[in-house]
């Protein structure tokens, strides 16, 4: 079982998708949660639902891919609710095209919210994990790590993480504090629907075809995310570190 009481934790992204199903399920573990994003009616509408359970929860507004930002969201949750001991970086966009296509600012949008995020805000969250001597950390990948058709911006995002998350694990591991990664595949979220719709495709189509190549026969939720978040921010994974998780229902390699 999970047991995050009297801990914090900072999901970014979490105003939809993933990110709303990850920080509802840390509440529910009992942790205080700050709802970190750019969507701040949506990060509100999140916390407010897990405040009504009775667990502490903020909406906080933040540009992950601006490193003064990060610091202003940490004080904030500093302030409100305390220490961080849970990181999910988890925030996320899509800029997809051919390579012929993608422009300069294509390929930055996607590399600075992915990539720089995570960067930005594990090193805004290591000091308050150093200090407590105790830290989870979980960033969220992709298949598209392993190379993805029309995401030569997405995929490297996304391997770079896979980087970012075995290089902070052998930093931050002396320190009681462990990096991990998941790595999604097909997730029925608002932006996968937003593919499916810029490829022309109807978005029953687009996931049922996903579904027939699965090994599970069906795609994955945001819960499915999330529970897989939850068991590396528990203590029953404390001897897991700096490992990629392929949340995808089959083997990647």
């Amino acid at each position: 079982m999970v047991d995050l009481n009297g801990r914090v934790a900072f999901v970014t992204g979490g105003a939809q998708g993933i990110g709303a199903a990850t920080a509802r399920r840390l509440a529910r573990a009992g942790a205080a949660v700050a709802v970190a994003d750019m969507n701040t009616d949506g990060a509100e509408g999140v916390a407010a639902s897990i405040r009504e359970t009775g667990v502490k929860a903020i909406a906080v507004q933040c540009d992950v891919s601006s490193s003064s930002a990060v610091k202003a969201a940490f004080e904030q949750t500093r302030q409100q609710l305390g220490p961080v001991g849970v990181l999910v970086n988890n925030a996320g966009v899509l800029r997809d095209n051919y390579l012929f296509k993608m422009t300069d600012e294509d390929w930055t949008t996607v590399i600075d919210v992915h990539l720089r995020g995570t960067f930005n805000c594990t090193r805004e969250a290591q000091s308050d994990m150093v200090a407590q001597k105790w830290g989870k950390i979980v960033n969220v990948s992709s298949v598209a790590a392993l190379g993805n058709t029309a995401q030569s911006n997405y995929s490297a995002a996304k391997a770079g993480i896979q980087g970012l998350t075995k290089t902070h694990a052998l930093e931050l591991g002396k320190f009681n504090i462990n990096v991990n990664s998941v790595a999604p595949g097909f997730v029925e979220t608002d932006m996968i629907r937003a593919t499916a719709k810029a490829q022309g495709v109807e978005f029953e189509t687009y996931r049922q075809r996903a579904a027939d190549r699965n090994p599970m026969k069906r795609v994955a939720q945001p819960e499915d995310i999330a529970g897989a978040v939850a068991l590396l921010c528990s203590e029953d994974a404390g001897m897991i570190n700096g490992q990629v998780i392929y949340v995808a229902g089959g083997p990647r390699t």
